[in-house]
């Protein structure tokens, strides 16, 4: 058993859940295959390597359908794509594109292939295993992305069961829930082998950081002048969860207790520390002394019953706990995983992560938020309240990922409203202006006008779903999440069957001479229409711009937050926007270009005189498709890497905007003016036509990638 690299544990372990799904007992199975029962177990618990022959003659002896499945996998050996786990749900199918690949590979190393042939042949040998990677890798993310207080933890916690009953009988979520801003990181739900909480800790740097925002909030006895909301009242420099366990961790929590006439009054032992000092370096240094940072060393802490707690409630006080900065023991944590035993979605061969995200506060465009639309294993889930959905934050974010380029929205996004109570029901028809008559009416209506709403972004088919979490069964949410994950499978499978599909009309008809006519005349069309596009259009945009409008967007408190820390925030991440805006550069350059082409290709295809040419055009389209979306990732890597390192290298820039705080109103045009001063300069220009002439020469690369695949003219 040892050519395919079967462990014995794996091999054990399956012979095991096909023996007892036999209903065959362990003693009585040994006997039928002339093993002691002592040896029959050691193979199935992996402590004793087993032969092909012994496998063979115990599935035989099973005689099932599955000992049969399990006995046909073990005889298969892969040579051109990995091969899968024994419980993968796709076997024969990968075994499929398997064969097909093993005959692209035998005739691509023929030495008298043709070489236009031969990178057809590559090309989906290359599809194939890029299709086998992603239906291979079983790990997905469900991301909840939406607004602080919409209800996203809470939802979380209702359809995953992770609740606990107060001392009134009432169920409360374990994660820590309010009116928004509670959570102060990321936090990650998974399944592992018991109750526990994992924490990835900020590091010192950062940490200081954050200090130094909350200095300046509590030094600020007043709201600052620079401050451009209503009245001077802005927030955000730092967030109201992270002070509050910065206070915590460092013994300076806002007291409330009541004053003589029974009123409760307000005491900032912060504000009295800092009359104490005499610079803002001072007090940051004592607030760091008194958390006590070396003994924050404990990064994982695990359930035992002899705290005399039940599992969730202990879950749920040790969360609260770290997450207040109130556990001697824990940092302050950048993300926070949380592990149960319990499946966090009835997916039988899929191991699925909840990320319940940070709430957006005015700015959505975050790093950490959209990094997820451009993963296809990732499900991002927006999540807008009833009457305003959808929110103006989830149409911001899908106007930016179509922007960029992101193909896969409806596949890998979808829209999760969370109604409250009674809200659906007050719905009434627009046309007729009569109240709905039952929840699910008020749904199907506002549905309607989502879909509507998202006509103008093209996405008026987005999946769409409503939640309340305290009226409906967590069943119908959880339904609705798998059936968006098993959509992404099937598109992955799509993928395969595609390539499949065209590579078996390639090997059929390739040694047709009349056919081969047919494809030199239509690739003489796919090379005049590269040679007329080969040209990247002129581009009016620069790559700052979507970095601008967020600094005029942010609160200022943010912007300065930003600033102290070179540009490189969550809130506000000056790499993440100026990435975004070098792939919006190629997307506006070249995106109507690589849809002209697919539709070019598609006229063609329906063409009766290149209809042997169908599956030449359809492979035309998907490598000019692939190399095009491969394209934006570089260019936005790049835009993301070049301009951070030159950032980072100019902290005359940064003193220039540390030095506007505190000059009155206009604070984030002041910055926003020294921002764009410093890509006006002819350096910083010179790395955007550097960025232009990457666009150009990935786009040569691309067209090269189609011309490859046609065979020459006579």
């Amino acid at each position: 058993m040892t050519d395919e690299g079967w462990s014995p544990f794996e091999l054990g372990r399956h012979l095991l859940l096909v023996r007892e799904r036999s209903g065959v007992k362990q003693a009585d199975l040994a006997k039928r295959v002339s093993l002691s029962p002592a040896v029959l177990s050691r193979i199935e618990s992996g402590d004793r390597p087993v032969t092909l022959e012994e496998v063979q003659d115990i599935l035989t002896q099973l005689a099932t359908p599955e000992a049969e499945d399990l006995a046909k996998a073990l005889r298969r050996s892969w040579r051109v794509l990995p091969r899968p786990p024994l419980d993968h749900a796709d076997q024969d199918l990968l075994w499929e594109a398997e064969q097909v690949a093993r005959e692209l590979v035998v005739l691509r190393d023929q030495p008298d292939t043709p070489h236009a042939f031969e990178r057809r042949l590559s090309e989906y040998v290359d599809e194939l295993e890029r299709g086998a990677a992603m239906l291979l890798k079983r790990e997905h993310q469900v991301a909840f992305i939406g607004s602080i207080g919409v209800g996203k933890s809470t939802a979380i916690c209702k359809m995953t069961g992770l609740e606990v009953p107060k001392e009134d009988g009432t169920l409360t979520p374990v994660l820590e829930v309010g009116g928004g801003g509670i959570t102060v990181c990321e936090v990650h739900l998974r399944t592992g082998p018991g109750f526990g909480l994992i924490v990835e800790p900020k590091s010192d740097d950062e940490l200081r950081q954050d200090v130094q925002d909350l200095a300046d909030s509590i030094l600020r006895a007043a709201p600052s002048p620079d401050d451009d909301g209503p009245g001077g009242q802005e927030s955000q420099g730092i967030s109201k969860e992270v002070a509050r366990a910065l206070r915590n961790m460092a013994g300076l929590p806002i007291q409330r207790p009541k004053g003589a006439d029974g009123k409760r009054i307000t005491v900032d032992p912060a504000k009295q520390l800092a009359a104490e000092f005499a610079t803002q370096r001072e007090f940051v240094v004592e607030v760091l002394s008194r958390m006590d940072l070396h003994r924050r060393d404990k990064r994982d802490v695990w359930y035992d019953s002899a705290t005399g707690k039940s599992p969730k409630a202990w879950l749920r006080d040790m969360f609260s706990a770290i997450n207040n900065g109130r556990s001697p023991d824990f940092t302050l944590p950048r993300r926070i995983e949380v592990v149960i035993p319990d499946k966090l979605l009835q997916a039988a061969d899929l191991t699925v992560r909840f990320i319940d995200t940070k709430g957006i506060d005015r700015t959505a465009a975050r790093e950490d938020i959209e990094i997820h639309f451009d993963d296809p294993h990732t499900l991002a889930i927006l999540c807008s309240q009833f009457n305003n959905a959808p929110a103006a934050e989830t149409r911001l974010l899908l106007e930016r990922a179509k922007d960029a380029g992101i193909r896969t929205l409806d596949v890998n996004s979808a829209l999760l409203v969370l109604p409250r109570p009674a809200e659906a029901l007050a719905m009434k028809d627009d046309a007729t202006s009569i109240s709905v008559e039952s929840v699910q009416e008020g749904y199907e209506l506002k549905g309607e006008q989502i879909a509507l709403a998202l006509e103008p972004l093209g996405l008026q088919t987005l999946g769409i779903a409503f939640y309340n979490a305290n009226e409906d069964p967590a069943a119908n949410a959880q339904r609705f999440l798998l059936e968006r994950l098993n959509c992404a499978r099937a598109s992955f499978r799509t993928r395969i069957n595609d390539a499949m599909t065209g590579a078996r009309a390639l090997l059929q008809n390739h040694g047709e001479e009349r056919i081969h006519a047919v494809l030199r005349d239509a690739g003489e069309t796919l090379r005049t229409w590269a040679s007329m596009n080969a040209a990247v259009p002129t581009v009016q945009a620069h790559v700052q711009e979507s970095l601008l409008a967020q600094i005029q967007v942010a609160y200022a408190s943010t912007v300065r937050a930003a600033v102290r820390r070179e540009g490189e925030w969550q809130q506000l991440s000056y790499s993440h926007h100026i990435g975004y805006g070098a792939r919006r550069l190629a997307v506006i350059a070249l995106e109507n270009a690589a849809h002209d082409f697919a539709g070019h290709c598609k006229i063609l295809a329906a063409t009766p005189r290149y209809v042997e040419a169908a599956d030449l055009l359809t492979q035309a389209e998907r490598v000019l498709t692939a190399s095009y979306e491969e394209l934006l990732r570089k260019v936005q890597l790049m835009g993301q890497t070049v301009f951070k390192d030159a950032l980072k290298a100019d902290p005359m820039l940064w003193q220039k905007c540390m030095d506007e705080w505190g000059q009155g109103p206009g604070y984030k045009s002041r910055v926003a003016a020294h921002n764009k001063g410093w890509f006006d300069n002819e350096a910083r220009k010179r790395l955007e036509d550097e960025l232009k002439a990457l666009i150009a020469k990935e786009w040569t690369r691309a067209l090269s990638n189609v011309t490859a695949l046609l065979e020459p003219n006579p």
